[in-house]
């Protein structure tokens, strides 16, 4: 009952910060690390950003499940889909996400690509790369200049890492969302 209440007071809160650009403070149970999101101050994700312990503590356990299978619908370490995997990884950290790769896409804070970090959702169309959809999601998990590094389960293999300038990626590219602080 408390987490349905939760989940409608963060979609209500979240409605409203995009409509009015103001911090987003994300519920979280577990974790005493977090601060508020700051939808559009680089400072905000200074240092302090790479620093945050949960943000290591989420991708250390995503790599745990590097080859697990593809499952459509999964959502435990026999079998992810997209959308099942970063659910499962953010909620062992207390940060519940939707199991749809389009709902997690309104989730957070969009920010663009300039500013990503670890940790950040990044957004994909489908396999059709003319679809105006979202259809695919992963963690970010590195930043090298302007190459993203990213963490996701793939219909074709399963959980892997690839590189957002890879040309099926960057010709499907969508956008950025920073859920965690």
């Amino acid at each position: 009952m408390i987490r349905k209440v939760l989940l409608t007071a963060l979609c209500v809160v979240s409605f409203g910060i995009a409509q009015a650009h103001r911090p987003l403070k994300k519920i979280v149970k577990k974790h005493p690390a977090l601060q508020p999101v700051v939808a559009d101050s680089a400072a905000s994700d200074s240092a302090f950003y790479d620093h945050i312990p949960l943000v290591h503590d989420i991708l250390s356990y995503a790599k745990k499940h590097l080859s697990s299978r593809y499952r459509s619908g999964g959502a435990s370490p026999r079998g992810f889909d997209c959308s099942g995997f970063t659910r499962f990884c953010y909620r062992k950290f207390g940060i519940s996400l939707p199991h749809s790769s389009a709902a997690q896409g309104r989730v957070g804070v969009k920010i663009g690509q300039e500013v990503a970090k670890p940790g950040d959702l990044i957004f994909f169309k489908g396999q059709s790369s003319r679809s105006k959809r979202i259809g695919h999601v992963g963690m970010i998990v590195e930043v090298v200049g302007d190459r993203i590094k990213f963490i996701h389960s793939a219909w074709n293999g399963g959980v892997r890492y690839d590189w957002l300038h890879a040309q099926y990626y960057k010709r499907r590219f969508m956008g950025i969302r920073r859920v965690v602080s």
